[in-house]
């Protein structure tokens, strides 16, 4: 496919999420099946101009003085991807397969934009004006660059299992993939974002992968799964373990001493978390699936951890899946504090004196954040919030009330929220 091919693929899906509402990835999966003369570059480069769009929806529609996607995706090529005006105008006008010729509003657009200095802070952070109240609860001025930095490009990284292997050998085994060790945290390796045409390298092609030597784990789930404190030979819970990521960083932190329990409400989920946990040799597991009637019974008041990884709206996580910011709702938000609500309370039945209850979200919405955490502790003021962190590297991280808040703009990881609440003896 040439250039004007490749665009007018990119603004046809752009157009079916548009209209239809459809996930990115279902909607590139659609125009993929239907596209089989597509080679692998091509599918890259629609893929990543579809994804980069999605980034950075409201900005772009400021800059060129135009909603539609296609001036959208217009100006990602000429703006983000830094594509002369030529090109872009080459491409859009190839015959016959490109979208159309620029009109004369699109050429000044494309070589005069409007200044984003001037746009308002949810138009610079290309996040929905719903949000911004919440925005500037938990950033103040920052707002805006807080959400410009979760519409970029996200990195991979990478956790070294250590009951395989350590940082030194995982990172030797990598080096085709251009892997770097990450200050912050031992265990942690990434690669840096990708050019948006290219492909990525695939981290399951690495023999060592199928050994369980490493898994894919954002550094900012990591930092969180490391919130549970010290865990050799303790009895831990993971309550929302879904596909068992967090599960399985807990599990290495073990080093198969101890116990860990992992269950969620979604049976299906769980399936990975089996196949994961076999791979990465872990020894100390028990799913406790909800197939089984009373899948947890025995376990109340017993365990040194409970890890509550609760559902959230996945604001932290834009870099990865950009088409959810379009799709969040004030009532899909209300139905996720519902939802953390109930976690929070069910998971304080499992915790023993002396216990850690350490509640994470992938979220920087103040109300899914620290809210949850106050109106948890109005129904049980038992329980005593403790640093997130006693990592010096991460102090600046912690918010007053010492919980800990992470962000691309400032941790360069994803948007994760923790706190950490005791059970006095």
């Amino acid at each position: 496919m040439r250039d004007g091919g490749r665009l007018a693929a990119a603004i046809e899906v752009l157009e079916e999420i548009e209209t239809r509402h459809r996930p990115v990835r279902l909607a590139l999966k659609a125009w993929g099946d239907a596209s089989r003369y597509a080679g692998a570059k091509d599918r890259a480069f629609v893929s990543g101009l579809v994804l980069d769009v999605l980034r950075r929806r409201r900005s772009l529609a400021w800059r060129m003085g135009e909603e539609t996607v296609r001036a959208a995706a217009l100006g990602a090529l000429r703006f983000l991807w830094d594509w002369p005006l030529e090109r872009v105008a080459g491409a859009a006008g190839e015959e016959p397969h490109g979208p159309g010729p620029l009109n004369e509003a699109e050429r000044t657009a494309l070589t005069h934009p409007r200044d984003l200095a001037d746009a308002p802070p949810a138009v610079q952070g290309d996040y929905p004006d719903w949000l911004d109240a919440s925005f500037a609860r938990a950033f103040g001025d920052d707002r805006a660059a807080e959400g410009e930095a979760l519409s970029h490009r996200a990195p991979v990284d990478l956790r070294v299992n250590l009951l395989k292997t350590d940082p030194h050998r995982a990172l030797k085994a990598l080096q085709p993939l251009h892997a770097e060790p990450v200050e912050v945290l031992e265990t942690a390796l990434r690669m840096p974002a990708l050019d948006p045409t290219a492909r990525s390298g695939a981290v399951e092609a690495i023999p060592q992968f199928s050994k369980g030597w490493f898994e894919v784990q954002d550094l900012g789930s990591q930092l969180a799964a490391s919130a549970a404190g010290e865990v050799k030979g303790k009895q831990v819970l993971d309550l929302c373990a879904g596909g068992g990521g967090k599960t399985l960083a807990l599990a290495g932190a073990m080093g198969n001493t101890g116990q860990i329990y992992a269950y969620d409400a979604d049976a299906r989920r769980l399936a990975d978390t089996i196949r994961r946990g076999e791979r990465a040799g872990v020894r100390n597991l028990q799913v406790r699936s909800p197939v089984n009637p009373e899948p947890l019974k025995g376990l109340e008041g017993k365990m040194d951890v409970v890890f509550l990884d609760a559902p959230c709206s996945g604001t932290g996580s834009w870099r990865r899946h950009p088409d959810t910011k379009w799709r969040l709702t004030p009532e899909t938000l209300a139905r996720r504090i519902a939802d953390q609500d109930q976690v929070l309370d069910d998971g304080a039945a499992f915790v023993k004196p002396g216990g850690r209850l350490v509640y994470v979200t992938c979220s920087i919405l103040p109300e899914e954040d620290e809210d949850r955490v106050a109106a948890f502790r109005e129904r049980h003021p038992e329980f005593q919030v403790r640093p997130a962190t006693d990592d010096p590297k991460l102090a600046d991280r912690l918010t007053p009330d010492g919980f800990l808040r992470l962000t691309p703009r400032t941790s360069g990881t994803d948007g994760f929220f923790v706190a950490v609440l005791e059970k006095p003896r």
